[in-house]
């Protein structure tokens, strides 16, 4: 007897022992109340759309009392159906689980609380020693003593993995159903509550039949605890699998702005950017984005249909395929480009070709969507033939290819420069390259207004005479070459408003020469262009120099807004994972009404908001640039844009030698874009094929929904800026009701005056009288 008391006491002061020295390594509960769950990185269009999600972890973090009730309940019944009782320890399972792996002779089974759960999820490693079960079980005393039932159930509802990367039930709920928590079914809920004991093995995707019998298992104890009726166990029972793979969904396409946020991100936090639930809200407009992507890939494949087909993808033999199961497979094994997917040909005939498409079944394809590629389908195609479909709309397709044409869009805010929408090209999945903001490429006359803009602040006006006529330009930089209109043309005197319309490149490079090179290259500069892009020699009248769809656009800002120079930025704010800002975009803004010295304090780029914006170019100039690009729209080059039917736009055109570039840019007050087309490698886009042909319908198609509800508003002329009627063949002050004759606006002192001494006289800024302007070239 004394033996017995002796050894019980030896073995109660060792346990004793053995459990002071183990306490210092059981984690505190402060340090469990202070834990960062690790979610992933999610970046937001301005209105709260998901464009992008990067990590490891797919987390949505949820407090519980969002957690639907039902849920609740089927968690406890499958895991823990006495959490609510128990001190945080089931002893009776814990002995249970105890002889039963003495008998096994291993450590296989278990008697885990949600409690217990949480404890080892997430402080302890997996590994199933009787010491790390000793632990599990302090720390659960602990947590039970230092927090609300409810605050352990939170966590383990938080941080439980569930297969596929889905960490806690509301991740899961995505992934597995594409809901929310509150919108699963009682069959879909059982279902993710079963998951937790075996999340890789037996999830529905992994293991379809063991899920389904873990799910029936959790709904048959829902019922025996009285969370559901039989008629609703029953129902539930009976109900298919309904799970599929959701992931990486986002609301809206929008993979080049998501990725320039991931890099801004990363380049800032390095790896703690996937984990730290970081919420990147951008300046990008759902709307804007939308109607972006989908113009751009429009007009891109529109393009592609111009220029013919260029074959099939392979051919199949019918006869070896088994069934529909075997095409969609090998079908699934062809690149896909959005709606843009694979199909074999089941027959063509003069009038229509027939194709299988995964997910779609057969499909026709009528004239109107073969037509742009042959006079006869059975001339072109054959049975086995496996070619690209898109559709043409809700009930019709197009015989499609993935263009080998790229492109790329982007439009700002004029009033801040926040950017509403940028596709980088036509597909991002198939090459990341982001033109938008990486191709460098000759804009070509979309570089003409900000030359004409340097000529009216040097003496210059819109009724200026300057000579198309053809020119040999030696030049000891660029040497010796004549430029051409793109017409082909020549033409003599031609007032400057009516040279920037039609685009005439020969008076372009008189008004530079005439001003010098330095002189423009200032002018420039003033719009945010880098001076190191931009050619020394007169070539730059051309638009010879390398820029960036982005650059251009921010530079045509300038003119929407009035004259300010605003500064691109595409990030409006970043939460943590709690909703805090950590950052926000201290943006530059207009302020019409600011003194010029409140400015020049308030441009500091190290200054807090609010920062203005410094005002690059005088109203007046502004205001007479916009004027002639409206006409660009209304009776120029761009003149295709009056489709919209609005009176409020203003842009240009752009092509560069041999269609190898086409652009258009344009804008109102409210909103700029620019779009460029062209090859990767710089080679010809075809005859014909010019800003107003290539860019501009993809212009209009992104203005007519970017535009959609914003009201126009009219060109009100500045103070110091006048009327003048003027001939529109010599540029001259005529009296009212003469014929030919036109409104032109000038800055006061610098219109023509009616005297016949005076006759094709130009003003300069000072009043005085400047020599004939074709007597300059």
């Amino acid at each position: 007897m004394l033996a017995a008391v002796a050894l019980g006491l030896t073995m109660a002061v060792a346990g004793g022992v053995f459990l002071y020295k183990l306490m210092p390594s059981v984690p505190s509960v402060e340090s469990i109340r202070d834990i960062e769950l690790k979610v992933p990185l999610r970046v937001f269009t301005i209105d709260g759309q998901l464009i992008g999600e990067y990590g490891d972890y797919r987390r949505s973090p949820t407090h519980i009392e969002d957690v639907p009730p039902l849920m609740i309940e089927a968690i406890l019944a499958a895991e823990d159906n006495n959490f609510y009782d128990h001190p945080g320890v089931d002893f009776k399972g814990i002995a249970r689980a105890f002889f039963a792996n003495l008998r096994s002779g291993g450590h296989g089974q278990g008697a885990s609380t949600i409690t217990m759960q949480v404890a080892r999820n997430y402080f302890l490693s997996r590994e199933k020693t009787y010491t790390r079960k000793i632990k599990e079980i302090l720390l659960s005393f602990r947590l039970e003593q230092e927090l609300e039932k409810n605050e352990i159930l939170e966590l383990y509802i938080n941080k439980i993995f569930l297969g596929h990367r889905s960490y806690g039930f509301q991740a899961a709920a995505q992934f597995y159903y594409d809901k929310p928590l509150n919108e699963l079914s009682v069959a879909e809920i059982a279902m993710l509550a079963g998951l937790p004991k075996a999340p890789s093995r037996s999830n529905p995707l992994s293991n379809p039949k063991s899920a389904l019998d873990r799910r029936n298992y959790v709904l048959r104890r829902m019922h025996e605890l009285d969370n559901i009726d039989l008629p609703t166990f029953e129902l539930a029972t009976a109900a298919p699998l309904t799970a599929a793979r959701h992931a990486s969904l986002v609301d809206i396409d929008a993979p080049y702005v998501a990725e320039m946020a991931r890099d801004y991100i990363y380049e800032k936090y390095g790896d703690r950017a996937y984990e730290s639930g970081f919420q990147i809200y951008t300046t990008i407009k759902g709307k804007n984005q939308v109607a972006a992507n989908e113009a751009l890939r429009s007009g891109l494949l529109a393009y592609d249909r111009r220029h013919g087909f260029r074959g099939v993808l392979t051919h199949i033999e019918p006869d070896a395929i088994e069934d529909n199961d075997a095409l969609n497979g090998i079908l699934r094994n062809f690149v896909s480009s959005g709606s843009l997917q694979p199909a074999m040909v089941i027959a063509a005939d003069k009038d229509v070709i027939k194709a299988y498409a995964p997910d779609l079944g057969e499909i026709t394809i009528d004239s109107e969507g073969w037509s742009w590629a042959t006079d006869d389908p059975s001339t072109l195609l054959k049975v086995g033939d496996v070619v690209h479909v898109t559709p043409r709309d809700d009930s019709n397709w197009w015989l499609a290819q993935i263009p080998e044409v790229s492109g790329a869009m982007v439009s700002l805010d004029p009033r801040d420069g926040a950017i509403l929408a940028l596709v980088g090209g036509f597909d991002y999945y198939l090459g990341k390259f982001n033109r938008a903001t990486q191709a460098r490429r000759q804009p070509g006359s979309n570089l003409k207004p900000f030359i004409y803009s340097a000529a009216l602040e040097n003496g210059f006006t819109a009724s200026t005479l300057v000579s198309g006529a053809p020119i040999v330009i030696d030049d000891p930089v660029e040497g010796t070459w004549r430029p051409e209109n793109y017409s082909g043309k020549f033409y003599g005197p031609t007032r400057i408003r009516e040279a920037l319309t039609q685009s005439m490149n020969l008076v372009s490079v008189r008004l530079l020469r005439a001003m010098g090179l330095q002189v423009v290259l200032d002018h420039l500069q003033t719009f945010g262009f880098d001076r190191d892009q931009l050619p020394k020699g007169l070539s730059l009248a051309l638009g010879t120099a390398t820029l960036t769809p982005l650059e251009i656009a921010s530079a045509y800002a300038v003119f929407a807004n009035g004259g300010y120079r605003v500064e691109p930025y595409y990030i409006s704010r970043v939460e943590d994972q709690n909703g805090e800002i950590v950052e926000y975009s201290n943006r530059v803004k207009i302020c019409e009404e600011c003194e010029l010295s409140e400015l020049e304090q308030a441009t500091n780029p190290d200054r807090p908001d609010p920062r203005y914006a410094r005002q690059v170019l005088s109203p007046e100039n502004t205001f007479l640039m916009t004027s002639m690009m409206r006409d660009v729209i209304r009776v120029g080059t761009g003149k295709k844009a009056m489709e919209l039917g609005r009176n409020d736009l203003a842009g240009k055109t752009g092509t560069t030698n041999d269609f190898r570039d086409a652009w258009f840019s344009g804008f109102n007050d409210q909103v700029t874009a620019t779009v460029w087309v062209g090859n990767d490698q710089p080679t010809t886009l075809g005859k014909s094929e010019s800003g107003a042909r290539a860019a501009l319908p993809i212009w209009i198609d992104y203005m007519r929904v970017a535009l959609d509800g914003i009201p126009e508003k009219p060109l009100e002329a500045p103070e110091n800026v006048v009327s003048t009627l003027v001939s529109r063949e010599t540029g001259e002050a005529v009296p009212p009701g003469s014929a030919n004759a036109m409104t032109e606006y000038f800055i006061m002192g610098t219109e023509p005056q009616l005297d016949p001494n005076q006759s094709n006289l130009v003003r300069d800024g000072n009043g005085g009288n400047q020599k004939n302007v074709q007597d300059l070239f």
